[in-house]
């Protein structure tokens, strides 16, 4: 079964429905949003940007693509994909929007562990990153792309059956609007320990801070069904992995030049991986 289009948006200008006609999404007020050459749709207006440019730059997408092109993280993308498959056994029809999916790497994996069962399935990645939707559909152009914030997702009320955040920025109020009854929001934060080996090396004083914090969504009739802490080594990075995966991080970008030259000492080095995947769904 393949993966299925998009049928409906919502206007991010006055949130009423949005109908594609041909390489456009109108809606009634004649709004139009063009599609874009690469096949997503860019839904941020220029009033919501920050700046010119927002969210993950393009040479940052372009390393995490090709670190996690690597394989190096493959045992959390086999993780998730597990999870959101037993999360949704048996269901012949899903949707599934993954917020902040940078460049889709553990979205695609989840899919491709879904069609397996012959789910008809409708995947969506967004994010406010137009370098990171347009690598979305490079890595699989049957993704839908939205390049959108997480504070006003153009998608319909009670549309998704799970809502996919990975090292994301989560709202929980819109992922809550937008998720049918008995959907989940499914979540991987780092854990204390999590490249715990290069932290060391950039920081003078390194902290193990605690898991993100999870309560204010654990409220109205919603639960914690599912807490997992994934723990694993990775191979031995070659510099070419390891300078990705500088980019691709904001510790390059908050490090000292003293803590980047001693990160740019390192070799044959292997790191932590500590990642909680949380599962909050309703009751």
């Amino acid at each position: 079964m393949p993966l299925m289009p998009l049928t409906q948006l919502l206007c991010p200008l006055d949130q009423s429905a949005l109908l594609q006609d041909g390489n456009t999404w109108r809606c009634e007020n004649n709004h139009c949003f063009d599609i874009a050459k690469q096949g997503y749709v860019n839904l941020l207006p220029v009033q919501n940007k920050k700046s010119l440019d927002p969210g993950d730059s393009r040479e940052m997408i372009t390393a995490r693509r090709d670190f996690l092109n690597s394989g190096v993280y493959q045992p959390l993308a086999e993780a998730l994909a597990n999870t959101v498959d037993t999360l949704c056994d048996g269901r012949q029809q899903l949707a599934i929007l993954d917020a902040g999916c940078g460049e889709a790497y553990y979205l695609n994996t989840v899919c491709e562990q879904l069609l397996k069962s012959g789910v008809e399935l409708t995947a969506t990645g967004l994010d406010i990153s137009k370098w990171a939707v347009r690598s979305c559909k490079s890595r699989n152009a049957k993704l839908n792309g939205l390049v959108a914030s997480n504070r006003q997702i153009p998608l319909p009320d009670n549309s998704q059956d799970i809502v996919l955040c990975t090292f994301g920025f989560p709202v929980y109020s819109e992922f809550k609007r937008l998720l049918k009854p008995n959907g989940h929001i499914v979540m991987a934060d780092p854990g204390p320990e999590h490249l715990i080996e290069l932290r060391k090396a950039i920081y003078e004083t390194v902290r193990r801070n605690p898991v993100t914090d999870i309560s204010a969504a654990l409220e109205d009739n919603w639960h914690l069904s599912l807490s997992n802490n994934l723990q694993f080594t990775t191979p031995v990075l070659s510099a070419a992995q390891f300078e990705q995966l500088l980019v691709m991080t904001p510790h390059l970008y908050r490090a000292s030049r003293e803590g980047r030259e001693r990160a740019a000492k390192l070799q044959d080095i292997t790191l932590s991986a500590d990642v909680f995947i949380r599962v909050i769904s309703q009751t």
